[in-house]
């Protein structure tokens, strides 16, 4: 299903080309995959993956027992968009910004997780992804982002204006670079 060497000559290709929009020097590694993805199955329901590049999240995901048909692949990269279409031709694939996401009323999400490098993004992008990530969640629904910084990468300010909690998951210390996985929910009422 997969091949490391290629995907990594793509991902290089792909950050020479856009070096802020990739924001990373290497592809993120199986163990931010599992980290990322751990809390979530095919109980979870469907599931919006940003920002999934080559697929190792996804791929993740569906060891996991999340079925294709599950998921919902936000990508803006051409390149990466038509390597995950070929290797997830169930999986509905939105070839765009995650910024102006619109899904059918009817798709319901149970998690969300992010491969955006929301660090390298301007605030009120970040805000506009945010406010469509959880505006298609479940009210139960988390979003689960990796940062490669020393805290969330969604700033407290903008979490108060959204009503929302970020939780330090776990640290991925054998990932190139080191990252940390963050939980973002709703605030109890």
């Amino acid at each position: 299903m997969t091949n490391t060497a290629s995907d990594t000559l793509l991902f290089l290709r792909s950050w020479l080309t856009k070096p802020l929009e990739v924001a990373a020097i290497a592809p993120s590694s199986t163990r931010l995959a599992a980290a990322m993805t751990t809390e979530i199955s095919r109980y979870t329901g469907d599931v919006l993956e940003l920002g999934p590049g080559t697929g190792i999240f996804t791929r993740a995901l569906l060891q996991n027992g999340v079925r294709q048909d599950q998921l919902v692949l936000v990508e803006r990269n051409p390149a990466f968009a038509a390597l995950l279409r070929g290797r997830f031709p169930e999986a509905t694939l939105i070839e765009g910004d995650a910024q102006h996401l619109r899904l059918p009323a009817t798709r319901k999400i149970g998690a969300a997780i992010s491969g955006l490098p929301l660090l390298s993004m301007p605030r009120q992008a970040v805000r506009d992804i945010l406010e469509a990530v959880f505006r298609h969640l479940a009210n139960d629904g988390c979003l689960f982002q990796f940062t490669y910084g020393p805290r969330c990468p969604v700033p407290a300010a903008l979490l108060e204006v959204l009503r929302l909690e970020a939780s330090f998951l776990r640290w991925v210390p054998l990932n190139l670079p080191p990252a940390s996985v963050y939980q973002l929910s709703r605030r109890p009422a």
